[in-house]
């Protein structure tokens, strides 16, 4: 045997004993479930879903008058039925379905999922995502498309028609949560999420994208009969707190559960929550004292609720004394547009979803992109990628959800008031839309 020969034989003796040893490391790297993060999961989707039944239904109900109580807590509850139907048939797949994508490549599946996983094709209880079943993954996902559009509620509170914000609803859900959710959350090949956006719990998509969308359907319905000279205080502001308790409870489901794992950036997510929404409270209460010489419940609690808005595209990416100042910044921002500017522009948002959501998503959006910084103790940026590279980003992200949202909210709007029409008549306003679309009453009279 030649010398040659001998080489090429002992080559291939190596390459068939190495098999097995390529086989078990393909076998190591396949992913798989890990039971402790599919509790936290598992934790996380109930706690989200929290947030809108009982939580965001009780803070709603509480501040809108008490002939109108009964019809807030309807909206909340039948939005939470019907987008967790559409998610199943083609919400998840529209979001989160990555056929066709590729990093750097923009084509139609930059804006919108395909259709592969409509039906849940394919999500059986073997198939995952990362280390939790995709099952949980897909309920986790569905719990932040049910509160996305019932935020909106606050925005035109009491003047709606039930039929129409059925309606407006499943086209508001897949013309405009479907799509941004993709374009942020859906990986390589998705618009915001190659231009470096960073979004780790919902900014973009849940705050701005409602926010701005509430903004637009209070100024098309056009205001509350008798607004603003008649005085609509809430009912019941005990309800109004403990919504908000509620909110703040379900929050780190919101925030930490986006981890998608329970590990580091997860218990990272829990701590900014925390003190952001602490220290927003604080900010408002603060302010509202020294401009109006005493602090409210409604005021606190506001403050509270725009930190944890605020906080939620930061939460995993920044460290504790941002989310100070995060919360700081955001609760005395948030004060003065639901209180000064609404008053200087004369819109009727009745439950201020545009100067507690959009304010406090534009606020958390961009400084995200400050306080990620390894200098204010957050993660870090991108390799390459300097503060202020990273500030325009956000910046570009936020802009495009503010413009996207608001040409589709319009449209649709239009589209469903020469269907059927938006609002309710003068006389069932003053009935109240408890005894009008409901005959029910939620208060004793």
């Amino acid at each position: 045997m030649t010398k040659k020969n001998l080489t090429l034989g002992l080559g291939a003796l190596l390459g068939l004993l190495a098999l097995p040893a390529v086989g078990l490391a393909q076998e190591a790297a396949k992913p798989t479930l890990d039971a402790g993060n599919t509790a936290w999961m598992l934790t996380s989707t109930a706690l989200v879903l929290f947030m809108t039944i009982p939580g965001l239904a009780l803070f709603y109900g509480g501040m809108v008058r008490a002939k109108n109580v009964l019809s807030v807590l309807m909206q909340c509850f039948a939005i939470t039925a019907l987008v967790s139907v559409l998610w199943v048939l083609y919400g998840y797949s529209m979001a989160f379905d990555t056929t066709g994508m590729e990093k750097g490549v923009t084509n139609l599946n930059s804006f919108i999922g395909g259709l592969g996983k409509a039906f849940m094709a394919g999500v059986t209880r073997d198939s995952l995502t990362g280390t939790i079943p995709e099952s949980v993954f897909a309920t986790f996902q569905m719990t932040f498309a049910i509160i996305t559009p019932a935020l909106i509620v606050g925005a035109f509170a009491e003047r709606m028609k039930f039929s129409a914000m059925l309606l407006f609803m499943a086209l508001w859900f897949t013309f405009s949560y479907l799509p941004v959710a993709h374009m942020v959350w859906g990986g390589d090949g998705a618009l915001m999420w190659d231009m470096g956006v960073l979004d780790f719990a919902g900014g973009t998509v849940v705050h701005i994208n409602a926010g701005i969308a509430g903004l637009v359907c209070c100024l098309v319905l056009g205001r509350r009969k008798g607004y603003p000279v008649t005085a609509m205080p809430p009912h019941n502001l005990g309800y109004t707190l403990v919504g908000a308790s509620m909110l703040w409870v379900g929050w780190f489901g919101f925030n930490a559960g986006s981890a998608v794992a329970a590990d580091d950036s997860a218990g990272m997510a829990m701590l900014t929550t925390q003190v952001a929404t602490a220290s927003a409270a604080l900010a408002w209460m603060f302010a509202e004292w020294l401009s109006h010489g005493k602090p409210s419940v409604l005021g606190i609690a506001s403050g509270a609720v725009a930190g944890l808005v605020a906080v939620t595209p930061a939460s995993g990416t920044i460290g504790p004394m941002g989310a100070v100042l995060l919360g700081l910044i955001s609760g005395v921002i948030c004060f003065l547009c639901a209180t000064k500017l609404k008053r200087a522009m004369g819109y009727d948002d009745s439950l201020d979803v545009f100067g507690v959501h959009a304010v406090g998503g534009i606020v958390g959006a961009i400084l995200t992109g400050l306080f990620v910084d390894a200098s204010f103790g957050g993660k870090g940026l991108a390799e390459g990628t300097s503060i202020v590279d990273q500030l325009i980003i956000q910046t570009e992200g936020a802009l495009f959800t503010i413009v996207y949202s608001a040409i589709v909210t319009f449209i649709l709007l239009k589209v469903v008031d020469a269907i059927i029409g938006l609002r309710v008549s003068e006389e069932e306003e003053t009935q109240g839309l408890d005894i009008s679309l409901h005959e029910e009453r939620g208060y004793i009279l």
